[in-house]
């Protein structure tokens, strides 16, 4: 008995060290000590506006009678990767709009699940909130082709047409909890802000990228944002989208960099026997085409939405 209480008394002394150990390497690693609040806001540029989970930072430009275009980022990188686009839309006499997804860029950072709905209804509640005029044109480009695309098949008739670049394909929810997401994303966000350079073929055209997007890492649940949508939004739920959209007959420009290697570039072919699309592959481009081609990806846009 007396070694069997020595034995459980061990167990659970290397339980709590090795606890003590993880939480001691995840501080270290934690750099998100701020909370985002009007000071941090302060230098953001654009506007924000109080939606029913929180503030959403978006911007706004064109004519109040241009036709809208709404642009929708990916997975992480906020706003200003619409970049150039939304200027040329607006010089263009539409109405576009950019916004910073819940988690991302200046918008907050609600501690819910980052699930479909969840972004669905950040898109619903701006344009009924900014009294934006519909039917809409929505551009997505990586992750964002699956929100605009989730966002199309639940309110049809309040979308025109749709702009996918390089959009979310072959995605895999990870096979862990989020907890053990978010450790793993706190371990490694140097890597995590360096690899976005991966997204360009000429990254040396790009050398603000990393600093600019560390930005954001600084605040309080940006880790879980992430991490609560690798584990929450169903990976088959995005295909099933891209099937339904189709029955819909809606016109969509696909754009893909043809050596992305975010989403791989035979992937536009797998979507294209789903969804009926003007294709537009984008040579020497990466997963960004918008970025690396302006010229050509915004004038294939604007002559799209025309």
């Amino acid at each position: 008995m007396r070694k069997i209480k020595l034995i459980l008394y061990s167990l659970l002394g290397l339980i709590v060290a090795s606890g003590l150990a993880l939480f001691l390497v995840f501080e270290f690693n934690n750099i998100e000590g701020k909370t985002l609040n009007e000071e941090g806001r302060s230098n953001a540029g654009g506007k924000f506006i109080q939606l029913t989970e929180g503030i959403t930072h978006y911007e706004i430009a064109g004519p109040d009678t241009g036709k809208v275009v709404i642009l929708v980022h990916g997975f992480s990188v906020p706003y200003y990767i619409w970049n150039g686009t939304f200027d040329s839309l607006a010089e263009q006499g539409f109405r576009v709009m950019r916004y910073d997804e819940f988690g991302r860029g200046y918008s907050d950072r609600p501690d819910v699940t980052y699930s479909p709905a969840l972004y669905r209804k950040q898109l619903l509640e701006l344009i009924n909130s900014l009294k934006l005029t519909t039917p809409v044109s929505l551009a997505g480009v990586s992750f964002g082709g699956g929100v605009v695309t989730d966002f199309a098949v639940h309110y049809s008739s309040m979308v025109d047409k749709i702009i996918l670049v390089d959009p979310v394909f072959g995605f895999k929810n990870p096979p862990v909890n989020e907890l053990v997401v978010n450790f793993n994303l706190a371990l490694n966000h140097e890597k995590q802000a360096a690899g976005q350079l991966d997204d360009f073929k000429y990254p040396e055209r790009f050398p603000d990228w990393k600093g600019q997007y560390k930005i954001q890492m600084e605040y309080k649940g940006f880790r879980n944002a992430l991490a609560s949508t690798l584990i929450n939004y169903p990976a088959d739920s995005i295909v099933a989208n891209y099937h339904q959209l189709d029955s819909f007959h809606k016109k969509v420009l696909l754009i893909w960099g043809k050596e992305d290697q975010t989403v791989a570039y035979r992937f536009s072919d797998s979507l294209q026997r789903i969804l009926k699309a003007d294709f537009f592959p984008v040579d020497d481009a990466r997963h960004l085409p918008q970025l690396e081609k302006p010229l050509i990806v915004n004038q294939k846009i604007i002559s799209f939405l025309k």
